[in-house]
């Protein structure tokens, strides 16, 4: 997992609210075995049966940033949507509320979820909306959200998981820290134990 510091970019405004895991990463969709590839599959339906999505629209293309309505990611625990998300090019999702287990799967492959106030992300919305091309900078150190000196915002994060993403570390990345002490432990171990080697 790649470390995240600060993100720079541009915003797809999505203002719906209770967005769930089902529409942004379809069911049918869930058969794969490996975690890339799944980024054209991201809203498949609406992307398919809204002749102007958000997605779809040129303007929005290359934005790193997606600002959702409040309880964003809900419904089933699936990994695939963040996964899709990530995929598709986007680096944070802000919404007032991110569902827990939507949010907590974001953090393990370094997908920032920032909670902001309702009235900061429609502010967001609207200046996604008004100019596609506007950026906005995320700083995790910081743990701020501005745009120029026109718009700043604070959100909380966790300090272990604010370590992990500044650090890059997932879980594989977290135990490996430890790969010294699990080396002399298994060579410690009876011989007649399972070993790793």
């Amino acid at each position: 997992m790649n470390p995240v510091t600060v993100i720079t970019g541009s915003m797809a405004p999505l203002p719906r609210s209770n967005v769930d895991t089902d529409q942004i990463m379809p069911k049918q969709f869930l058969k794969r075995v490996e975690r890339s590839g799944y980024g054209e599959f991201v809203f498949y339906d609406w992307r398919r049966d809204e002749e102007d999505f958000v997605l779809e629209r040129p303007e929005y293309q290359d934005a790193k940033i997606l600002v959702a309505g409040t309880n964003f990611g809900s419904g089933s625990s699936r990994e695939h949507a963040p996964w899709g998300l990530q995929d598709w090019g986007f680096e944070a999702i802000i919404a007032p509320v991110l569902a827990d287990i939507f949010r907590n799967n974001c953090t393990k492959i370094g997908l920032l979820p920032v909670e902001l106030s309702e009235k900061e992300v429609q502010w967001l919305i609207e200046l996604a909306q008004d100019d596609p091309s506007a950026e906005i900078v995320i700083d995790l150190a910081e743990q701020t959200v501005s745009h120029g000196f026109e718009f700043e915002a604070r959100f909380d994060i966790d300090g272990f998981t604010k370590h992990r993403l500044l650090n890059g570390l997932d879980d594989i990345g977290l135990t490996l820290q430890h790969a010294d002490e699990i080396a002399t432990f298994e060579a410690q171990r009876p011989a007649y134990k399972p070993s790793l080697a």
